[in-house]
């Protein structure tokens, strides 16, 4: 609640700070759950109060100025504030908590993991909210869990950021999955067969790491050929059905798509030695003793044992 006088309130500092971060008013509307007019609305009181434009148009769509990003800095901190006084010194209930826990994800673990989320979610805080961010190459996430824009961040990558706190999710096997009609369904690749073949590979979705696949490989001076690089996961399971191409991927991930598509999931080849997939989630330390957040990387945690249960 505003004092009178006061220029704005909390929802304003938010408004802004997620306007900046999106640089589009729909996006952030539909990020906020709010409606396109509301968030114009907002913008107009801003840039009333502020004396500045605060976004411009771009020709990628709208840029903040120099003014904006000062201010959004200032309003992180002031909005961290804010929340770390309503939720009260110890205090967390799920059941009647309407708080927003945001997860900056890829989609490698979307259908399986994130359905058992939302579900346990829905049972034990009915009016939380779920918010997940994906996670791409010029997406600066670490920043973002610094700065209250993420919760959590789910990662696989082989040396994730020191500074950061980590639970493990899942540890998986790495596996290939390919058309039931591939002459190697049944046989399985040889280390040679595998370096031979055409590869799907995702896209990378951070720019400070390498993939464990490309890592692996790299680390035995060997190297795949990708003929096929797409942007999401949940795609290449499709692309492999009609063709002889290979996905390498976590056996849960494989074998959710083998289940309805007519696939074949063989072990990685003998000869290369493939690590373990080790999933985690990644949190800053500001957010290390909240009782919100404690709860919610808890509720990930025990989603990810279910998941491990049912691949054993």
């Amino acid at each position: 609640m505003t004092r009178p006088g006061d220029p704005f309130d909390s929802y304003l500092l938010r408004v802004l700070v997620t306007l900046v971060a999106e640089r589009s008013v729909s996006r952030a509307a539909i990020r906020l759950n709010q409606s396109q007019p509301a968030v114009s609305a907002a913008l107009k009181r801003l840039r009333e109060t502020f004396g500045d434009p605060l976004l411009v148009r771009d020709k990628g769509g709208m840029a903040p100025t120099e003014r904006a990003l000062a201010l959004r800095e200032q309003a992180v901190v002031a909005l961290g504030a804010v929340d770390r006084m309503l939720l009260g010194p110890e205090q967390f209930d799920p059941a009647s908590s309407a708080q927003t826990f945001t997860v900056g994800s890829p989609d490698y673990v979307a259908m399986v993991f994130l359905a058992d989320v939302v579900a346990r979610l829905r049972e034990h805080a009915p009016r939380a909210r779920l918010v997940v961010q994906p996670l791409r190459a010029d997406y600066d996430y670490e920043l973002a869990l610094a700065q209250g824009e993420l919760d959590v961040v789910i990662g696989n990558w082989p040396q994730p950021p020191e500074h950061l706190h980590r639970s493990v999710l899942l540890e998986d096997e790495l596996v290939c999955l390919l058309s039931r009609r591939h002459p190697q369904a049944a046989t399985g690749l040889s280390a040679a067969q595998y370096l031979r073949a055409e590869h799907i590979v995702p896209m990378p979705y951070s720019g400070a790491h390498r993939g464990v696949v490309e890592t692996h490989l790299a680390s035995r001076r060997v190297a795949r050929q990708a003929r096929v690089v797409m942007p999401y996961f949940a795609l290449a399971p499709y692309l492999v059905v009609d063709t002889d191409l290979v996905f390498t991927t976590a056996r849960h991930f494989a074998e959710h798509f083998a289940k309805t598509l007519p696939l074949a999931v063989v072990p990685t080849p003998a000869g290369l030695e493939f690590p373990r997939m080790s999933f985690y989630q990644l949190w800053h330390d500001r957010a290390q003793q909240a009782p919100a957040h404690r709860w919610f990387r808890g509720l990930l945690s025990a989603a990810g044992r279910k998941l491990a249960q049912a691949a054993t």
